[in-house]
């Protein structure tokens, strides 16, 4: 069973360079779960009989019945590297016991907001790809998203039974495939990342270094060059070089790993590696790749999937692989399962990956931090993250709540940048809303506990230092989604999480009794707590909205609201997508308003954005809350802005945040302050509320060019007000 204690992960939390957080991270059914059982089977939670169809990792219901992950779940390994891959290290290390906390992510496009909360607390992250279907869209998503936030990626290729077994591909045909899949991969790191120059350095992806395997989830197996390239070293050794010490042997691997892979050539003849694919006698020589690795494994699957008794037992023999006496009675696929699964246990290559090429905290955090905290770099709390001190004040990031088996109650789910949180710690709770200084979103509180996530159990943890993930209990209360937990008084927040989708379906909902409306209304509000992205909003008919990023994250949510969190019978709309009206060209004609009493008059035009305006207006670099002067030069230099124009920007909307500007360019107008109030209600209303459909607007400028009004106040107010 389990080979740890909660006392043992708790001894090798305060060895922070030991630490490895990760996510898992894929397109929709590249086979994230399966892949992670292999990992947690390794750590002995699991079978190894039943790894690859537990799917551990999806601990709801719904989850195991539609066959997707929904949430993402975090569980914790303890993982011992053997004397000889310390050496393969290349940061500091403490030990040769490794905590490795690994968030397995779901990959429908709909959840990609559960990924952004599990790539914000983790360092590294496993990027799996079916190498039958290659890179897809939500691949290149969510590995844009892991850069953004620079999290170092590896790369597993999964399902290569599939590629053996159904496409029966040549090795040459193989090893193009992963070659076209490693170069995909580079060029959208390439792409999104900030190159070799930028704070971390090379992440490219590269077989030759280690930092891609190749295997199958579903099957148990998977390897890196480092497996085959020791196997082979070590072959060599035999035949009379003596015993090497561990770091000349980690030398020589790495020396052998280089020529396994892209244009090397092995020539069997005289038993040497070639850089030319003719030998000189010029017979075509087979690539180091596939003589040496994929051969062997081609082997193994044609002999026990073509029931050759004799040739597979030569094999398992030479290979040295141990099969239970109830493995050796089996036949066709699940004795290749046995025996793949003790040659090449994906437990070992994926975890030695993990452990060997992923950064530890405080690795990371040295060039996360300018990213992740708000305030000034050189502050309590920054010098804190950047250098991951246990001793430092408090910096905690709650990245999302998760239900507890106590209805109406969340565990937060975050992860502990400096410091140490412990049960009953008195702690300032940030919510993404506070400024440093004011009173508003700060709640003074006690933490009840804090609890260690293991995939469908959690572990009562008296405290827990820098670098880790944890749960807190008593927090949910004054958190609706994410924020910060500090104990440092000029603590400024974390960053607030960029998701790549924005919730735009939309369904109404009402109690089928409306004696239960009170219960909707609570459920609404734990809804909105349990998941990451989804809005509940009450519309000014009193009617409750509840917005999503698809209709399948709808159809979840509203599940939830039914059976777990109102736990009453509820109608539903169908789902609506909101849309967003906008104007293509400036108007050559300017708008003419009067007002009820046809004493004031109001001239206005309205035309487009720039392109890119409007999204950083939704990235916030362009707010209402900016210092004027510098927010009219950025407007000047970036979207050449006049910038007397750009310094009497009224407003924003709707909401007074939206991507919509009313700008006011009037030369000597008299009493306009007294109208400036109405014609910004007006302004707001109209965005809210646009006239082609009733929907949003988005990227429009509106200009107040002049304004003719009344000498005598009386004719200016009420009746003479114009919105």
């Amino acid at each position: 069973m389990v080979n740890f204690t909660v006392d043992q992960i708790r001894a090798i939390m305060d060895k922070k360079a030991n630490i490895r957080n990760m996510s898992v991270i894929a397109h929709v059914d590249h086979g994230k779960s399966t892949l992670t059982d292999s990992l947690v089977c390794k750590a002995g939670i699991i079978a190894s009989a039943r790894a690859g169809e537990t799917r551990f990792t999806d601990t709801r219901k719904d989850e195991q019945e539609r066959c997707i992950t929904i949430k993402s779940t975090a569980i914790s390994l303890f993982y011992e590297l053997s004397e000889n891959d310390l050496n393969f290290i290349k940061q500091s290390k403490d030990g040769s016991g490794f905590l490795i906390n690994l968030i397995d992510s779901p990959g429908h496009v709909d959840f990609s907001s559960e990924v952004t909360a599990a790539l914000r607390v983790t360092d590294g992250a496993l990027v799996v790809v079916d190498c039958v279907s290659g890179v897809c869209v939500q691949t290149e998503t969510v590995l844009r998203q892991a850069i953004a936030e620079r999290i170092k990626p590896v790369l597993m290729m999964n399902k290569m039974d599939r590629a053996l077994l159904e496409l029966q591909l040549e090795p040459e045909e193989l090893y193009q495939t992963f070659q076209r899949i490693v170069e995909n991969v580079n060029v959208i790191i390439s792409t999104y990342g900030e190159g070799e120059s930028g704070p971390m350095g090379n992440i490219m992806i590269d077989p030759v270094l280690g930092t891609v395997g190749f295997g199958s989830g579903l099957h148990g197996w998977a390897f890196t060059l480092k497996q085959f390239a020791e196997m082979y070293v070590a072959k060599f050794a035999a035949k009379g070089e003596g015993q090497l010490g561990p770091a000349e042997r980690a030398k020589k691997v790495e020396d052998m790993m280089k020529k396994l892979w892209g244009d090397r050539y092995f020539d069997p003849a005289n038993g040497k590696f070639s850089k030319s694919a003719t030998s000189p006698d010029g017979k075509k020589l087979p690539r180091t790749f596939c003589q040496l690795i994929l051969d062997p494994i081609f082997k193994v699957f044609d002999a026990i999937m073509n029931f050759k008794k004799e040739e597979t037992a030569k094999l398992i023999e030479k290979l040295d692989i141990k099969l239970d006496s109830e493995d050796k009675d089996k036949e066709g696929k699940p004795l290749l399962k046995a025996v793949m699964r003790r040659w090449l246990p994906a437990g070992d290559a994926l975890l030695q990956m993990i452990t060997i090429h992923l950064p530890s905290p405080v690795t990371a955090q040295k060039y996360r931090c300018e990213l992740l905290y708000e305030g000034p770099p050189d502050d309590e709390a920054a010098m804190g993250i950047k250098s991951c001190d246990p001793k430092g004040p408090l910096m905690m990031y709650i990245s999302k709540m998760v239900p507890t088996s106590d209805k109406g109650r969340f565990y937060a789910f975050g992860r502990v940048f400096s410091g140490l949180v412990s049960t009953g710690l008195k702690v300032r709770i940030m919510g993404p809303n506070y400024t440093p200084g004011k009173k508003e979103d700060l709640y003074l509180k006690p933490i009840q506990r804090t609890i260690l996530m293991m995939g469908r159990y959690v572990e009562p943890i008296e405290d827990v230092p820098c670098g880790n993930i944890v749960g807190l209990v008593g927090v949910d209360q004054f958190l609706v989604k994410t924020g910060t937990i500090t104990t440092f008084e000029h603590a400024h927040n974390m960053r607030v999480m960029k998701f790549s989708v924005s919730p735009v379906v939309r369904v109404a909902v009402e109690a089928k009794n409306p004696a239960d409306l009170p219960k909707l209304v609570e459920g609404l509000k734990r809804l909105a707590k349990s998941d990451p992205m989804v809005q509940c909003i009450i519309e000014e008919s009193g009617e409750h909205i509840i917005a999503g990023a698809g209709e399948l994250h709808l159809e979840i949510c509203l599940k939830d609201l039914e059976e777990d969190h109102a736990c009453i019978p509820i109608k539903k709309s169908d789902p609506v997508v909101s849309y967003r009206e906008t104007v293509s060209e400036e108007s050559n004609v300017l708008c003419l308003s009067k007002s009820p009493n046809k004493h004031n008059r109001l001239y206005m035009k309205a035309r487009p954005f720039p392109d890119g305006l409007a999204e950083d207006i939704d990235k916030g670099e362009v707010s209402a809350r900016q210092e004027l002067k510098q927010r009219a030069r950025y407007l000047a230099e970036k979207y050449e802005w006049d910038v007397a124009e750009a310094r009497k920007i009224w407003c924003f909307g709707p909401d007074g945040t939206g991507p919509n500007i009313l700008t006011d360019i009037t030369k000597g107008v008299q009493y306009l302050n007294e109208i400036k109030d109405s014609v910004v209600a007006g302004f707001q209303w109209a965005t809210k509320e646009g006239a082609l459909c009733e929907e949003n607007m988005r990227g429009v400028r509106f200009d107040v060019h002049d304004v003719t009004l009344h000498a005598d106040a009386i004719h200016r107010g009420g009746g003479g007000r114009d919105t």
